[in-house]
Formats: structure tokens, C-alpha cells, sequence
């Protein structure tokens, strides 16, 4: 079956900059791929070459099997049956919002009763009705945003093209409006190609992840897949795992960090190699269940102590706590290893300066990178 959209050693530079290396990339008719990353990792430029907003300097654009765009060879934007969501929307603020969802059509001249069936259609698909003579300065962000969707499906596009369309709401409206676009685009079988830096968004709608940085792919996978096998410190640290700590040990002997010793997920490369020496382990706060100290009599002492040998197995780091801070569902706490390395980690009570206790985390929500990996 011949792929909607194929990006084949794609590359593109201003000046000496190389903003993408050699991209490669197929998407699927009816697939929704979100490409993640943070400003500067090359996913708006990816965006733009795809639009024809830009022509590649290496490599081909294809769609439906088609040649869209090389070095050599440029289909102008409006023949490529691609339309795009902007994170501004840009919608004509004179124009009703009836004219703004008609626009295409009528630039395609279709007739005038199949225009206002279409309009109705989407209208009521995006709980846009009662709105269409409301000029977009009179409307609120989600919906301003709902006519720019309606606007962009109204020509029935080959591909859709969104470009960090949830920015410009605020929280509340962006959980709805991802929840709602995923529904809306399955419900339709459009092929979306979204590029966004909000992991939580992209989770949300994608089937495939495309994790990007430094202008080439770092990781391709459905989002439980990269959620629990980062391949990347760098994507890692992307879809949350935010505590880093250096780390010594044998790969399949456990990682020393102080005096505790840690089991966790080993990229293949660096489990292969079975290589000693410094490393970075990573983990999510919400993956560590904090255990307080508990004074006990000197009979429980000792039968407590057996209970933690060999403690690494349990996979518990000793920490002791510096500061709590409250975030309505409970509390992030910042805490310190016994080797002074500072961490976060949730729980559901505040905890004082100086408290301390063990870390219990499990060796799948551990990941472990070279160091010499950029942190």
C-alpha cells in the first residue's frame, strides 16, 4: 500500500546551519503522527518542508507516491491537497465564521448549496452552530480554534498539518480540545502530521511518537511504546524523566549510587557491550513510593535489617528530605542521595527538612544512558 506521506533523507540547512540532517520518515493514510521536541530540534522546519513552505536541500518529499518536493523539484503548496492549522489560527478577522469555514471551497468553486451543506456539516461536528455570522475577534480561543479545524477539513485535505495547535489556550481548553481533535480525526480518518513540544498533547492524539533532536529523528514509536523505552537520555528526560543521577557499576550487576545498589532498563547498545564505568540513571518522580525511616525496638531492628539485605534487590535509595512544596494532588518533594546528588519525588503528605527514608522504584522505570550522552 502506498504510504500518504514519505520522507526520504530529507535535509535542509540556512547558510552553514544544518537545522535537519537526513530525515526518513512514512506515514500512513488515516495516521496520526505527533513529532515531539523542544524549540530547535528541526520539527517546524520538517513542517514546513512538507507544506512547501520550504524545498529541501538533500532528499524527496513524496505524497501518495508522488514527487512533492527535492532540490530540484517544487509542487506549489496549493497542489500538494495539504491544508494546515496554524498556532495562531489565522482566520480572516472580517470575514464571518461561515466565510472563513467556505473559503477553500469556494477558492474550488463548488456550488453554493454544497457549500452550505458542508458548512452546516462541520458546524455541528464542532459545536460551532449558532456561531456562523460571528466574526472570529467576537469568539473564544477554542473556538476560534474549532473554525480554523472546520476551515482546514472543509476542502477534505489528503493531509492535515498542525502546527503546535494548542498553544495559544489555556490549560483547561487544551486537555478538551486534544481530547477532541483525536476523536474528531479517528471519527474522520484523516492523516495528521502534528508537531507540538507538549509531550501530554502528543500522547493524547498520536499513534506514532516521532521524537526529534538536533534536527534528526531520535526515536520512532506508539507513545506506550517510548513512554516505557526511551532510547535516549535526551528523549528520556523529554517524556518526564526528569531525575538524573551519575552512577557507577556493570550492566546487568546493578549501578552504584553512594552505597546503594540499583537494577534498572539498559538501552540495547550499552547492555550489550556489558560495559563498567560512569552512567546517568533516570527516572519520573511519580515512579518513586518514599518510605520513612521507622524507629522500632532493638528485636524489630534486627529483623528489619534482614529485611532490607541485599537492599538493592528491593532497588531502595536511601535519601533524606530538603524541602516539600504542595501541587493540589499532593506534594514534590526535593530530596538528596546519600551521596548528595539532589532528586523529586511525589508523595501524598508534606515531608520535613531532614526527614529520611528509602526510595522504592521499580528497575522497568529506571533507565540507564552513557554519560558522555548530552545531558
Amino acid at each position: 500500500m502506498t504510504a500518504m506521506l514519505e520522507i526520504k533523507q530529507v535535509g535542509k540547512s540556512y547558510g552553514k546551519q544544518e537545522v535537519l540532517g537526513s530525515v526518513d520518515l512514512s506515514v500512513q493514510a488515516g495516521e496520526i503522527i505527533s513529532v515531539l521536541g523542544p524549540s530547535g530540534c528541526g520539527k517546524s522546519t520538517l513542517l514546513q518542508l512538507i507544506a512547501g513552505l520550504q524545498q529541501p536541500d538533500r532528499g524527496e518529499i513524496l505524497l501518495r507516491g508522488k514527487l512533492a518536493a527535492s532540490r530540484s523539484a517544487m509542487l506549489a503548496p496549493e497542489k500538494r491537497g495539504i491544508n494546515m492549522v496554524f498556532q495562531d489560527y489565522a482566520l480572516w478577522p472580517h470575514m464571518t465564521v461561515f466565510e472563513n469555514i467556505a473559503y477553500g471551497m469556494r477558492r474550488s468553486r463548488q456550488d453554493q448549496a454544497g457549500i452550505k451543506a458542508s458548512v452546516a456539516e462541520l458546524a455541528a461536528l464542532l459545536r460551532l452552530e449558532g456561531l456562523e455570522q460571528r466574526l472570529p475577534p467576537q469568539l473564544s480561543g477554542g473556538q476560534q480554534q474549532r473554525v480554523a479545524i472546520a476551515r482546514a477539513l472543509a476542502t477534505k485535505p489528503d493531509l492535515m498539518l498542525l502546527d503546535e495547535p494548542l498553544s495559544n489556550l489555556d490549560m483547561q481548553l487544551r486537555v478538551e480540545m486534544r481530547t477532541e481533535m483525536a476523536y474528531l480525526f479517528k471519527k474522520l480518518g484523516t492523516t495528521v502530521f502534528h508537531v507540538t513540544h507538549d509531550p501530554e498533547e502528543a500522547f493524547s492524539m498520536a499513534d506514532r511518537l516521532v521524537i526529534m533532536r538536533e534536527g534528526a529523528i531520535d526515536q520512532i514509536g506508539t507513545p506506550q511504546e517510548c513512554w516505557r523505552r526511551p532510547a535516549s537520555a535526551s528523549a528520556a528526560k523529554l517524556l518526564g524523566a526528569g531525575n538524573r543521577l551519575e552512577v557507577m557499576g556493570r550492566i546487568g550487576g546493578g549501578v552504584s549510587v553512594g552505597e546503594a545498589k540499583l537494577a534498572g532498563v539498559w538501552p540495547g547498545q550499552l547492555a550489550a557491550s556489558n560495559a563498567e564505568g560512569p552512567a546517568q540513571l533516570l527516572f519520573r518522580p511519580d515512579a518513586a513510593d518514599f518510605q520513612p525511616h521507622v524507629v522500632c525496638t532493638s528485636g524489630e531492628a534486627a529483623e528489619s535489617a534482614a529485611s532490607l539485605e541485599p537492599a538493592w534487590e528491593r532497588n531502595r535509595l536511601p535519601v533524606h528530605v530538603v524541602h516539600s512544596v504542595f501541587e493540589g494532588k499532593g506534594w514534590r518533594v526535593l530530596a538528596r542521595t546519600s551521596d548528595g546528588q539532589p532528586l523529586t519525588f511525589l508523595h501524598h503528605r508534606p515531608l520535613a527538612a531532614g526527614d529520611e527514608g528509602l526510595l522504592t522504584i521499580s528497575p522497568t522505570d529506571l533507565y540507564l544512558y552513557p554519560i558522555l550522552e548530552a545531558n
